[in-house]
């Protein structure tokens, strides 16, 4: 059996993680798609059992819930009943760490109160104490964290009211939101600090710019529903572990204390293929962290390489 080689597949999968399509990486990396598609959904589903394994035992004080929309196979239009429930319309709930801006916990299938159970529940058995949540207006969620949270959290609601959208609107009009016309804010349980979802919200944007299967308006979305929940689990390890965030200029695990540097991609592929996490890296690393100095004491232990060149320097 032929195995492609590991430079081929850091250059596919990085791709992929940067929002290019399937075929773009088989013209830019020469490797054929279906082999693409198979690394990434292999790659994908190692990188759900990492983040299953690495994500737990999670000091965070805050955090912030919403859903995001997408579809598989085809539109909700063109479900026919005979069809599963895998196919047409998903949402995918995101647990973001306020903070750390760290993706807690991921869950997709229909916007149901099961479904959204289901994701509070995991969310419990990620993250230690009584932390602060913050909801949009969706009516499942206040039953379905009580549930989970048995009444260990503060739980406050952010209702947006938009106008309504004209008829006759473009295609732009139609797939972005009208204008908010007010903002209600409600608690639900205990005394939340801060309700907002503004940082989930912007976590989701960039969801739909780096993974591919959620840009609007292409052939790109997901035919199968196995290989959309394998290429979230590869977004969501690149997330956390990979991409430096701008405003903490570490990884969002890294401010979360779960690693102590950034993951290359070789490093992502082998943790999810092979089962090799990195040193330095686990659910109880580092010990005796303050998660309020998090951002300071680890990126003093972040190593910085000199480039040669630049200004006063002979090229």
């Amino acid at each position: 059996m032929n195995i492609l080689p590991r430079d081929k597949q850091i250059e596919a999968i990085a791709a992929l993680c940067e929002g290019v399509s399937i075929r773009a990486t088989e013209r830019l990396v020469g490797v054929n798609r279906g082999t693409i598609m198979n690394l990434g959904a292999r790659v994908g589903m190692g990188c759900a059992k990492a983040h299953n394994k690495l994500m737990r035992n999670l000091n965070t004080s805050r955090l912030e819930f919403d859903e995001i929309w997408q579809f598989v196979g085809k539109k909700r239009k063109n479900v026919k009943d005979t069809d599963p429930e895998t196919i047409g319309d998903q949402y995918t709930f995101i647990a973001l760490a306020g903070t750390a801006k760290a993706i807690i916990s991921y869950y997709t299938g229909k916007r149901t109160h099961e479904a959204t159970y289901a994701f509070a529940k995991d969310v419990r058995a990620r993250v230690m104490g009584a932390p602060e949540i913050s909801t949009d207006g969706f009516n499942s969620y206040p039953w379905a964290i009580e549930r989970a949270f048995k009444g260990e959290c503060a739980h406050g609601v952010i209702v947006k009211t938009y106008a309504a959208v004209e008829a006759g609107a473009g295609a732009a009009r139609r797939y972005s939101p009208g204008k908010v016309v007010s903002v209600e804010v409600q608690r639900v349980a205990g005394d939340p600090r801060a309700i907002s979802t503004s940082y989930v919200e912007r976590q989701n944007l960039t969801l739909r710019m780096h993974q591919r299967r959620f840009t609007r308006l292409t052939n790109g979305f997901s035919k199968k529903f196995e290989n959309h929940l394998a290429a979230i689990a590869l977004y969501s390890m690149h997330y956390n572990f990979c991409r430096v965030h701008e405003t903490l200029r570490i990884t969002p695990a890294m401010q979360l204390g779960v690693t102590d540097h950034i993951w290359s991609i070789g490093e992502l592929i082998n943790a999810a293929l092979d089962g090799e996490i990195p040193s330095g890296t686990g659910p109880e690393f580092p010990k005796n962290l303050d998660p309020s100095d998090t951002v300071q004491s680890l990126r003093k232990r972040t190593p910085f390489s000199v480039i040669q060149g630049g200004r006063g320097t002979d090229l």
